[in-house]
């Protein structure tokens, strides 16, 4: 696989609905690092990574910063009790997969202007480290909501950190959630988890220019190996760091 990296500088592209310029986003084929659980030395050849937002770029290399903006990260105290999404007998709505992530309430404009004042700082504050592009995460947040958020709620909000991502300069990532790939949602690239696995990197490939794809099993990878327009990138489920018991990076040989 060629390692080709779009080089970031301050000639960017425009995105639907943006007028200004926003950073570049990477080429198929590019060695995107993805980092999740923890800055580490940038693996030999890599010319990306992903990182979470409290982490900081790496200098030379193209960087997206994630942030959790449709449910919480555990054990936080980020967001206000009343901005969480609670059930009718008052519980909170927890991702069934993810202990102690709690999905936030993006149900009314006020809700979503509320989100957004959350959110919108640590997407400035992405740009203000030198991040070139931002991955919210959970956009698919509805479909694990017991029927109280639909797509509808996630389109409202994501055209809020579209916005709020590209006045401050950077690239923004649709994340999973197929569903949507076909909305004018003025996302720049895509970040899908598992789309070969699940047969959906299409979808994505149809509609972005960029998608990273991150895969956790081997027969995934390999099928995501045999497609041309995807930089793809082997990863265990708990993106551990280099030395972490479980931990597996590995990307495409080259062709």
């Amino acid at each position: 696989m060629a390692v080709v990296l779009l080089a970031v500088t301050g000639c960017g592209t425009s995105s639907p609905g943006q007028d200004g310029p926003v950073n570049p986003v990477p080429a198929a084929g590019s060695r995107v690092d993805y980092q999740l659980g923890g800055a580490s030395d940038p693996a030999p050849g890599a010319t990306g990574v992903v990182r979470d937002r409290t982490d900081d770029p790496v200098p030379g290399l193209w960087s997206a910063c994630y942030v959790n903006a449709f449910q919480t990260q555990p054990g936080s105290s980020d967001w206000p009790e009343d901005l969480l999404l609670h059930r009718a007998d008052g519980d909170r709505v927890e991702d069934p997969g993810w202990p102690g992530e709690h999905l936030v309430d993006t149900s009314t404009a006020e809700a979503r202007a509320r989100v957004l004042a959350v959110v919108g700082p640590w997407i400035d504050g992405c740009a203000a480290a030198g991040f070139d592009a931002v991955e919210p995460d959970n956009l698919d947040s509805w479909t694990r909501s017991a029927g109280l958020l639909d797509a509808d709620d996630a389109v409202a909000m994501a055209g809020l950190l579209v916005d709020r991502a590209h006045a401050a300069g950077l690239a923004i990532a649709q994340k999973n959630a197929p569903e949507l790939a076909d909305d004018d949602l003025g996302f720049d690239y895509a970040v899908a988890e598992d789309c070969a696995a699940f047969d959906e990197c299409a979808v994505y490939t149809d509609v972005y220019p960029s998608v990273l794809d991150v895969e956790y099993t081997d027969a995934g990878f390999a099928r995501a190996c045999g497609l041309s327009d995807l930089s793809v990138q082997r990863r265990d489920l708990d993106v551990t760091r280099p030395g972490d018991p479980g931990y597996v990076a590995a990307w495409c040989p080259a062709r």
